[in-house]
């Protein structure tokens, strides 16, 4: 008989959570989303479905964190620059 057990792949659900309530909100929902597949999927013995669901949940609050950064260092850069300009540009 074979033994087709497979160890319980991470949900990553705190990430996705986190994610949404400190990131980006639409891919953090989305990554809650997979999140709660993953244990669904798993208890139906499904695990191929619960590891992509898994890699899924990951990769979207990922995506989240990184708009979050990205969009930080736009808008420092800008309003750097605006400051330094606006620095420059002022007269005594």
């Amino acid at each position: 008989m074979e033994n087709n057990y497979r160890p319980k792949p991470s949900n990553y659900l705190i990430l996705a959570i986190f994610s949404t309530i400190f990131c980006c909100i639409i891919p953090g929902i989305v990554s809650i989303i997979y999140a709660a597949k993953v244990n669904e999927a798993y208890a139906l013995g499904n695990y191929d479905a619960a590891e992509r669901a898994s890699k899924n949940a990951k990769t979207w609050a990922l995506v989240s964190i990184g708009l979050v950064v990205v969009i930080f260092v736009v808008s420092i850069a800008f309003f750097g620059f605006a400051a330094i300009a606006s620095f420059l540009s002022s007269s005594y």
